[in-house]
């Protein structure tokens, strides 16, 4: 019951991400970059990696395909989306042009 409970707890918490309120807020706080970085990893995350995972199943290992279910239950977003957020700001230094309009 606990890995149940878990599972709908995890998906959840993925699809409050795509909810159009967080991302409204999300739009204001930090801006278009923030949001295209979220909703493409969120793809990736969501529709790429079990892909990946069942074609890696069917061409290199068997075993792969268990994980692509895994994959939807594992959330990578709280590593990936700030590492990918702050290489942006520092290739397009984002603060810098910021601090020049205010």
């Amino acid at each position: 019951m606990k890995l149940l409970n878990w599972t709908k707890e995890r998906i959840k918490h993925k699809l409050e991400h795509l909810k159009f309120q967080h991302l409204v807020e999300t739009f204001k706080k930090h801006g278009a970059a923030l949001v295209a970085i979220i909703i493409v990893w969120e793809v990736i995350e969501d529709i790429g990696f079990p892909i990946l995972f069942i074609w890696l199943g069917k061409n290199v290992h068997p075993t792969f395909i268990a994980g692509a279910p895994a994959s939807w239950l594992l959330c990578l977003h709280w590593l990936v989306v700030p590492l990918t957020w702050k290489l942006w700001i520092k290739f397009t230094n984002y603060r810098k042009k910021k601090a020049n309009i205010l």
